[in-house]
């Protein structure tokens, strides 16, 4: 039971990233009205930088596929700690009425790197 779950929450998640990472490439979602300023100038000045948005958006695809697939799910949930750092630190200063879902989606990476430690243990031993 705890796999079939933890295969849903790693689905939905993984999608979920999949696409935020396909809207920094085709601009589909809309932006919400009620956007903090501090976070539309945030915005606006990563866009400036050509690279960063395309960068972060490979990540978010990569990392959900990764994410979805059991076998390479390990692999997915460390491509997307450093996303989610991000994200958690965007809204920390910028807008916390986003913190609960970032705190869910954190919990749910965490569990998948706790589910796989063994996995990466051999990264660290001597």
């Amino acid at each position: 039971m705890k796999s079939k779950i933890l295969f849903v929450l790693c689905l939905l998640t993984g999608l979920m990233f999949i696409n935020a990472g396909l809207d920094k490439f085709f601009h589909y979602i809309p932006m919400p009205k009620e956007m903090p300023e501090k976070m539309v100038k945030a915005g606006k000045a990563f866009m400036e930088i050509g690279w960063l948005m395309p960068l972060v958006g490979a990540m978010e695809i990569l990392g959900g596929l990764l994410l979805i697939i059991p076998r390479t799910r390990p692999l997915g949930a460390i491509v997307l700690v450093p996303v989610l750092t991000g994200i958690m630190l965007a809204n920390i200063s910028m807008a916390p009425s986003g913190l609960p879902m970032v705190f869910a989606l954190i919990a749910i990476i965490l569990w998948v790197i706790i589910d796989n430690r063994e996995k990466y243990l051999p990264m660290i031993r001597k």
